[in-house]
């Protein structure tokens, strides 16, 4: 017990003098602002320790006038976004604060500022810039001015949560900048229709309208169903209409290789006396005839985007394959002529090849993958 008990106080020494030179290195490469949260945070486990206090007295100080000196710098800049370069300066004052606050002794020691009081100011005015910028960007009336727009209003409302304008000119941004696409049923084209078979009880189509609305690639991008889109009257941009090109479910491919073998056995014995027997060879043969037998599959599927003038701005294909392949062996002649493992690969159990629909299972489920992928990748890009 005594054992354990210096062992854990040896761990505890080596921590806290591990934390006691991470706090001093960063006092010493000027990262004051961490020197001093390292450093209030063993001062409250152990206020009085003077390493601690000597370090965060020190960076406190160097920090405050670094700050300080940024934050003055600032003012006399022209730049716009200089009320948000100042917010970030006090916010680092706030921290340092708010750490040191936590130990009364080392706060009465240190008396950081208490800046508040500037972060509600410069907030608001950083958050009244980013309003204004927002409503300069929805007055060149494009599609990507509005999208910049959305970014300033969405900040705005960070520096100033519950700014009523900022959040209203922000819905409107995002309605002039989105680009809603209705993906249309794949059966409305009146070529491949795929059995009755859809998997998960769902079409192609449907399943990769779903997987777009959860994760579309791009923020500015929403996709809707031609009904959904309808019934919500939703302004139509684009279209994304898929055309199934080819399905083809395969044949067999059988490619057969012959083999030879012989042996040489007993056909016939005579028995003179008890310890001499004549044997009679003769050379049996059988021909063994390995086949390996595959099925190939594949199926490719065409998706062309077009505008509300029905004029085509992006096609693409999506291509899925499966592959199925068995091997087994049959033989002719004097079964006496092959071996052990000739019969085990001759008995093998054959395999059955799938079904249609468990081929096209699988082709459906990697040709609405690569569709996915190619479509979601297309519209990142917008």
């Amino acid at each position: 017990m005594r054992q354990k008990f210096y062992l854990f106080s040896l761990l505890a020494a080596l921590l806290v003098l591990a934390s006691c030179k991470t706090a001093k290195k960063m006092y010493e490469k000027g990262n004051y602002d961490e020197a001093v949260e390292l450093a209030a945070k063993k001062l409250q486990k152990d206020p009085d320790d003077p390493k601690f206090r000597d370090i965060i007295l020190s960076s406190y100080r160097f920090a405050r006038n670094d700050h300080e000196s940024r934050i003055s710098e600032y003012n006399f800049s022209s730049n716009e976004l200089k009320w948000e370069w100042i917010y970030n300066e006090y916010v680092s004052l706030q921290k340092m604060y708010d750490a040191i606050y936590k130990v009364p002794a080392i706060f009465e020691m240190v008396q950081p500022g208490n800046y508040t009081s500037y972060l509600i100011t410069y907030a608001e005015k950083a958050g009244q810039v980013r309003y204004n910028r927002g409503i300069a960007f929805m007055q060149r009336y494009d599609k990507q001015s509005y999208r910049q727009a959305y970014q300033e209003f969405k900040t705005a409302i960070r520096y100033i949560p519950g700014h009523r304008d900022a959040m209203q000119k922000m819905d409107e941004a995002y309605a002039y900048a989105v680009t809603n696409v209705i993906v249309l049923p794949m059966q409305q084209n009146g070529g491949f229709v795929y059995t009755g078979y859809a998997p998960g009880n769902q079409n192609l189509d449907d399943r990769l309208l779903q997987n777009l609305q959860l994760n579309s690639g791009n923020e500015f991008v929403q996709f809707y169903s031609a009904w959904d889109a309808r019934s919500r009257n939703i302004r139509v941009d684009l279209e994304l209409d898929m055309e199934p090109a080819r399905i083809n479910l395969g044949r067999y491919d059988d490619q057969r290789s012959l083999r030879k073998v012989t042996k040489e056995i007993v056909v016939k014995e005579r028995i003179i006396k008890p310890d001499s027997v004549v044997r009679e060879y003769a050379t049996v043969t059988a021909t063994i005839t390995h086949t390996r037998r595959t099925l190939r599959s594949d199926a490719m599927m065409r998706f062309v985007v077009r505008d509300a003038a029905g004029y085509s701005t992006w096609s693409e294909l999506a291509n899925s394959n499966h592959s199925w392949s068995t091997e087994f062996s049959t033989f002719a002649g004097d079964e006496r002529a092959l071996s052990e493992a000739d019969k085990q690969q001759i008995n093998r159990r054959k395999e059955f090849a799938p079904t249609d629909n468990e081929i096209l299972r699988c082709l459906l489920e990697d040709l609405g993958n690569d569709a996915q992928w190619k479509v979601r990748n297309y519209f990142s890009r917008l």
